[in-house]
């Protein structure tokens, strides 16, 4: 029922678009979230806004939590654990545009992608929104391209092969299984649904 709720608070999301969402321009300091030489400049946006109230959804550093965290997006727009923060404010308070912040969360997802498109990570914590708000489809071709992206990472190949059993298509998902397992990783929730509906193969 909550789910539900959730995606109906959440249908306008696809009118993203259509929303004012321009392209970053890089900010000193700024830039890419995974660079180094960028990277050097982060700690001056994290201590006055990105603390850890502000990460954890407590109380919002030098303003509100959405003023603060879409600072920190304006400067690093894919700031991988920005982005989480921003999606779950949205989730928990039923707002795609939570107060203070200057864009919509799929409008922040987009800026990064622009941005650096080439970055997993953020395909994949996009996926993880989009399935949230009940966008399934949306949902998998994020989680695909993070897992195209990145095939070494096990993290990424497991959460497709859930969206796979999720949509009933178990070849694949039993395929992502067998990936994310052979590189070691640790939950068996995924091998538990396959074998549950009776798909599980060694």
């Amino acid at each position: 029922m909550k789910s539900r709720a959730i995606a109906l608070l959440f249908a306008c999301a696809s009118a993203a678009a259509a929303d004012d969402c321009p392209d970053y321009i890089k900010h000193d300091p700024g830039g890419d979230y995974v660079n180094a030489d960028d990277r050097k400049g982060l700690s001056v946006v994290e201590n006055y806004h990105f603390t850890p109230n502000v990460e954890r959804l407590v109380r919002g550093a030098s303003g509100s939590l959405g003023a603060d965290i879409g600072y920190t997006l304006e400067h690093f727009p894919n700031h991988h654990r920005a982005l989480a923060a921003m999606s779950r404010l949205a989730l928990r308070d039923r707002n795609r545009k939570p107060p203070g912040a200057h864009y919509t969360v799929e409008c922040y997802f987009e800026r990064a992608l622009r941005y650096r498109p080439q970055d997993a990570r953020v395909h994949s914590l996009y996926g993880s929104y989009l399935l949230a708000i009940g966008q399934t489809d949306a949902a998998l071709e994020k989680l695909e391209e993070s897992a195209r992206l990145e095939p070494a990472n096990a993290t990424a190949h497991y959460n497709l092969g859930l969206l796979y059993v999720k949509k009933k298509d178990y070849d694949k998902a039993r395929a992502s299984a067998q990936k994310a397992y052979a590189m070691g990783f640790p939950l068996p929730g995924l091998k538990n649904k396959l074998a549950a509906a009776g798909e599980w193969r060694e």
